[in-house]
């Protein structure tokens, strides 16, 4: 009896080892993401965060994903700490970039593209990703998702905009890419800055306004520094976003892991960015609604006036689209058919 027990002891030992050899086997593959939005912003409490889980849990805890809490390097280095493997996986604005190296991107910057943030993100990834082939734009990484905010609005504190030359001297603050040029030309100052910055610079005022969507004036506290916010249908500009991984860290994965990431990201990451910023921006309309700003729809002169320039800047995009072989005018339509938005 003794050594039969004795047996089953040793047994017992034996299968604990090998269970903690195929533990230490199967170690998951720790991915480390840059984040360089506040920690509880909705895109990282409500996009970042729920995908890190679903990837750990599409790959039945092989491959997880730790966002730091502080990011590894400025906002628009973003992209390239993922290229260069500083950072395993990353998110930033196309438009942070200063070259041309994402000219098919700005496809999800332009004016009057979506009433939602949803429908936009979703028709943004359908589209430059698929006709406009986003994956060659983003070498050196796995592209896996793309999404756009909420329609783009334009917020100041000096004057109402009623005709297209109120917009004439103030001094705004814009993400840099398409809005940057459109206000341009409506004769505004342009200043360039991370949106941290916003509100000192507002509060100071170093700048008059700011180019964002409704939930920006309550994730970084401008409300009390603000006093028009003007609707444009469509948005008067958005914003393209990436989140990219690592080619290499990529690479090293296996196909079913590869698989599993995929169906977790590009469309269904659209769709899920689009529903966090479509009811960050609902919080957001309803927290200014208490407050003294008046929030108002662009007036039809107004509206004119930026379509215009928009039409004049679609063109010259797709202009230079076309000569990198490709059908910039005909993805914009698609987009636009895709979202609802009338050309």
């Amino acid at each position: 009896m003794h050594h039969v027990r004795t047996t089953t002891f040793a047994l017992t030992a034996v299968s604990a080892v090998a269970l903690s050899l195929s533990a230490v086997a199967v170690k998951a593959e720790e991915l480390v993401l840059s984040s360089w939005l506040p920690p509880k912003h909705p895109v990282v409490t409500q996009v970042m965060t729920p995908w890190a889980e679903s990837v750990e849990e599409a790959t039945e805890g092989r491959v997880t994903v730790r966002i730091l809490p502080k990011p590894l390097g400025p906002p628009p280095a973003h992209y390239d700490l993922a290229a260069d493997g500083i950072a395993d996986i990353t998110y930033g604005l196309h438009s942070f970039t200063k070259d041309d190296r994402f000219l098919r991107s700005r496809i999800g910057q332009f004016s009057f593209i979506g009433d939602t943030a949803t429908d936009a993100s979703k028709a943004y990834w359908d589209v430059y990703s698929g006709p406009l082939d986003a994956q060659e734009e983003h070498a050196d990484t796995k592209l896996l998702g793309l999404f756009v905010h909420g329609p783009g609005m334009f917020h100041n504190n000096q004057r109402k905009i009623e005709t297209p030359e109120d917009f004439s001297g103030l001094k705004i603050r814009t993400p840099g890419g398409y809005i940057a040029g459109l206000s341009q030309d409506l004769d505004i100052t342009t200043q360039f800055m991370g949106p941290g910055e916003v509100y000192e610079k507002l509060s100071r005022g170093v700048i008059d306004g700011v180019t964002f969507p409704m939930e920006a004036l309550q994730a970084f506290k401008l409300t009390d520094h603000i006093k028009y916010s003007m609707k444009v249908p469509g948005g008067i500009y958005n914003t393209s976003w990436f989140l990219v991984m690592n080619e290499n860290r990529w690479d090293g994965l296996s196909d079913e892991d590869k698989a599993a990431i995929e169906k977790v990201s590009g469309a269904a990451l659209a769709e899920m960015a689009g529903r966090v910023w479509d009811a960050a921006d609902s919080n957001g309309a309803s927290y200014v609604a208490d407050t003294e700003i008046e929030v108002y729809d662009a007036p039809p002169a107004v509206v004119d006036a930026i379509r215009a320039i928009a039409e004049k800047r679609e063109a010259e995009w797709a202009a230079a689209v076309q000569d990198t072989g490709f059908d910039g005018a005909a993805a914009l339509a698609e987009l636009r058919s895709q979202t609802g938005v009338s050309d």
